[in-house]
């Protein structure tokens, strides 16, 4: 299991250093997401000052862009690198893609995105082996690309496409297609064995391929402190209020209260979610315990379930810098074994 880091929510101006202390640090890569600043701008400043540490996004909305975005920016990114960058994809919810980037949404999630992975991989295709770019599918039609577009052959050209998701669809769609999946943060162990990887399995078997060629990436939720409980209850109520996210809560047998939460969050209720959600709830969703027990939980809490495992607590360099060279510390220890 790989020990990822998640950049902080911050421009670009510490971001340099932010990559050089995670790559000292012994991160095996470092996440960026696409909140409030724009996600593939920082990992131009991650290639050029690391040699190692691997990166990607986690995630770039997807449908707030066109395959012909998406490929240049990876295809650039990639080639600066030597390889080390992963393109994180994930579709966000409709009223985001229609009232936030003002972008369409599709009549069917799984097909559109597996779309757009297909289009990116066709420019890619086209570039690399010369080939006539002609993609011809519901949302998108491809047949021009001159001498003058194409950026060449790339030394790097295989990336690594991770795409995100909570529910089996997009689960299966990585099996089939990806390289990764990136498991959503409001997940439990018990969502993630019997959801979210049967469904991975699902997908590589009808492509042909085996669980082994999909890596799972998951975000835990942890608290060691009161203060990290208070926040880790906050952020699950308001995961859990989102409709499409409900049956992470119906399998525990909660549905009734996510539907409580999502009709509090409409009216902006959200000081009475925090209420709503119990220990019990708390627990399943996140890690409770001790510092010094972290790390040996964690292995324990997601073996056989993530590949790699990022903490929802983004690495901040000289802020709790004992906590994450323990943490890096028993994670490196854990793979020589």
């Amino acid at each position: 299991m790989l020990l990822d880091a998640a950049l902080p929510l911050t421009g670009l101006s510490g971001v340099a250093k932010i990559a050089e202390a995670a790559e000292q640090m012994g991160f095996a890569a470092l996440w960026t997401s696409e909140t409030q600043h724009d996600p593939f701008l920082p990992c131009t400043l991650i290639a050029e000052h690391t040699q190692k540490l691997h990166f990607g996004t986690a995630i770039a909305v997807s449908f707030a862009r066109n395959p012909a975005n998406l490929a240049y920016i990876a295809w650039d990114l990639a080639s600066q690198s030597d390889g080390r960058f992963m393109l994180g994809l994930g579709t966000q919810v409709r009223a985001h893609i229609e009232r936030r980037f003002g972008m369409p949404w599709p009549e069917s999630v799984v097909g559109k995105l597996r779309e757009q992975v297909d289009a990116v991989r066709a420019f890619w295709n086209c570039w690399q082996k010369n080939k006539k770019l002609d993609f011809r599918g519901e949302y998108y039609k491809l047949t021009l690309m001159s001498p003058f577009f194409n950026p060449g052959p790339n030394d790097h050209p295989d990336i690594p496409i991770y795409i995100a998701g909570v529910n089996r669809g997009l689960a299966r769609l990585a099996g089939e297609t990806c390289q990764g999946f990136h498991a959503h943060p409001f997940n439990s162990p018990r969502y993630l064995a019997e959801v979210i990887l049967p469904a991975i399995e699902q997908g590589a078997a009808k492509a042909g391929r085996s669980r082994a060629d999909i890596k799972n990436s998951v975000t835990a939720f942890v608290a060691t402190t009161p203060e990290e409980e208070t926040f880790a209850r906050a952020q699950i109520s308001f995961y859990a209020s989102t409709p499409s996210y409900k049956p992470v809560m119906a399998l525990h047998g909660w549905g009734e209260v996510a539907e409580q939460l999502s009709a509090l969050a409409s009216k902006s209720q959200w000081g009475e979610m925090f209420g709503l959600i119990t220990d019990e709830m708390l627990h399943t969703f996140c890690l409770v315990t001790d510092q010094a027990s972290l790390p040996a939980e964690l292995q324990k809490r997601y073996a056989g379930l993530a590949d790699r495992l990022s903490l929802y607590i983004p690495f901040v360099p000289a802020e709790r810098d004992d906590f994450w060279k323990e943490m890096t510390g028993a994670f490196s220890s854990a793979k020589k074994i």
